[in-house]
């Protein structure tokens, strides 16, 4: 273990609750600068469209699922057309996006559901929606937070990871790690920190080998050493659009 990484442990060790407040919203602010355009990379035009893509991006990449829905948001256009829909139809539509059987099940239990009990509107509270077909507590937070601008936060395998790996909590559960990381961020930057943390963990903070050399939150970051820390060889890991972005935000 470096000398720099034996200072972190030591830190964190001694890491007040006010001090991990202050370094997670701290690291936030960071993660604002490093993607100010983090959004929801799941396309959709309305609250359906979002449940549906996100029901759909289980077990799949975003970049599938935004493929495959523009011809199954046409052809499926409302929450009648889902419950009314031919299975084995449906099944071909979304068969790319894979367990296309037990998510068809779920398209055409939500239609059902929406038409029978909400006016095939989709409702906007956790309490409702989670007691929908194929919405769990994450999928419910994508939809509230992207489509009716209620805050939420996001946690799925990139999310509960970095926080993790951060120090931000030690829990596994997605609930509590929603709850834990909900009680050191303002509410009304759960959205977009959701996001942000995303981003980070698709294009630097890798699982198997994270760029450390190259990451704006590394002076932040009791994980530093986990990857690479010399800056060139860190930087050739960084990806996505913004790389360029990133590389020039830490000198490089």
């Amino acid at each position: 273990m470096s000398a720099a990484r034996k200072r972190k442990n030591r830190a964190l060790a001694a890491e007040t609750r006010i001090g991990l407040v202050r370094r997670a919203r701290r690291m936030n602010r960071t993660l604002g600068e490093a993607f100010p355009g983090a959004h929801c990379e799941l396309d959709f035009t309305t609250p359906l469209e979002l449940a549906v893509a996100t029901i759909l991006s289980a077990q799949c990449t975003d970049v599938r699922v935004n493929l495959t829905t523009p011809a199954l948001f046409i052809k499926y256009p409302s929450a009648r057309a889902y419950a009314e829909a031919n299975r084995a139809e449906l099944e071909e539509y979304i068969r790319p996006t894979g367990f296309y059987r037990n998510k068809t099940s779920s398209l055409i239990g939500l239609g059902q559901a929406l038409e029978t009990q909400y006016d095939g509107e989709l409702p906007h509270t956790m309490d409702e929606l989670v007691k929908l077909p194929g919405i769990g507590r994450k999928t419910a937070n994508v939809i509230l937070g992207n489509a009716f601008d209620v805050p939420g936060i996001t946690v799925d395998t990139h999310f509960g990871r970095l926080v993790r790996r951060w120090k931000w909590t030690e829990e596994e559960d997605p609930v509590k790690v929603e709850h834990a990381v909900g009680e050191l961020i303002e509410r009304k930057e759960w959205t977009m920190l959701s996001h942000r943390v995303i981003f980070h963990g698709r294009r630097v903070c890798h699982a198997r080998k994270p760029a450390c050399g190259a990451c704006l939150l590394a002076n932040d970051c009791p994980s530093f050493g986990t990857g690479p820390t010399d800056p060139a060889v860190a930087a050739a890991l960084v990806k996505g659009p913004e790389r360029e972005h990133l590389l020039d935000l830490v000198g490089l």
